[in-house]
């Protein structure tokens, strides 16, 4: 598995990661035991970051994690995000409410001290806060929290986190369909020390190339409920591309893909030959998919053919759609 530093967190992590959301909740249903497998195949094949928030099925996602840290394990550096369970309303991102958000969260995952906090795509007006901030120092002082970072939604509000001393991680949406950071926020961040956790690899599932125009989703599945931004931002939800035009781009990925190679793993790969990325953070519903996503640390890096191929297609179908927006 091959590592990278997880910016001002100093903690080398895998480049694969796992990302919780879908063992947690909005995916359709996971099973208890197939949501405990999946985090057991991911860590058997050399995955030792775990990305998961206290809203993921209020709780469920970390407390399938605190049990994986119970018992007998590989060490694992652990993730989470505060801030969604409130109205998004800056007055919220408080002491009080940050310091009932860790309880909660540490509670869940059995720990008394979290690796990594990450403010869940806060409103920008809470970057520009002084106060949230200092409050962050006072925990990571106390003892509470080792580092904190910021999930974003934008690339103007990745810049502004990245420029905050203290602020150890930025994550960010960034696939083969979702281009900008590459431009200001991967450069920047290399240059700041702060480390980048990408998220929505596989653009909800579009890239794995399984998807085609009748495919349906279960009613508690975002891609069927938040498919115009219905319940958060629409970029979760396919990384904001409309479903036609994404499956249009897909068809002419897979012309790029080496042997050897599923879509998914060229796709992750991808994300992971970006410099400056520290962890990808691909989900999983079952154990084979886990490990299908960790095998891509063995494969070789893509070429700059490769590169410029993704580039053509997203500046060809996608742009118009996304780059504007995030």
């Amino acid at each position: 598995m091959q590592t990278a530093t997880l910016g001002r967190t100093g903690h080398d992590v895998s480049m694969i990661g796992l990302g919780a959301w879908q063992i947690g909740d909005a995916w359709g249903t996971v099973a208890d035991d197939d949501a405990r497998q999946v985090v057991r195949a991911a860590t058997d094949a050399g995955v030792t970051f775990i990305d998961t928030a206290d809203v993921y099925g209020s709780g469920r996602s970390e407390r399938f994690i605190g049990e994986y840290l119970a018992g007998d394990h590989p060490p694992v550096f652990v993730a989470t995000k505060v801030g969604r369970r409130v109205d998004q309303l800056p007055e919220n991102y408080t002491e009080e409410n940050f310091r009932a958000w860790l309880n909660d969260s540490r509670s869940n995952l059995g720990v008394d001290r979290i690796d990594l906090v990450q403010l869940h795509c806060p409103p920008t007006a809470v970057l520009e806060d002084d106060d949230v901030f200092s409050a962050l120092d006072g925990l990571v002082e106390e003892g509470l929290i080792a580092s904190y970072g910021v999930s974003v939604e934008t690339t103007e509000q990745a810049l502004i986190a990245i420029a905050r001393p203290n602020v150890a991680t930025v994550q960010i949406i960034l696939n083969c369909l979702r281009l900008k950071p590459l431009e200001r926020v991967l450069p920047t961040a290399r240059t700041r020390g702060v480390g980048i956790i990408a998220r929505v690899p596989l653009a909800s599932g579009l890239l794995s190339g399984r998807f085609d125009a009748r495919t349906t989703f279960a009613a508690d599945d975002h891609r069927n409920f938040n498919r115009r931004g219905e319940a958060f931002d629409i970029g979760e939800t396919f990384a904001g591309v409309p479903y036609d035009v994404g499956l249009s781009a897909v068809a002419h990925l897979r012309e790029l893909v080496p042997e050897g190679m599923t879509l998914s793993q060229f796709a992750l790969r991808w994300v992971m030959d970006q410099p400056g990325v520290s962890t990808v953070i691909p989900g999983a519903s079952t154990p084979d998919q886990a490990r299908a996503n960790a095998a891509v640390a063995q494969m070789p890096s893509l070429t700059d053919e490769h590169f410029a191929g993704v580039r053509r297609i997203y500046d060809d179908l996608v742009r118009p759609h996304v780059h504007h927006r995030w």
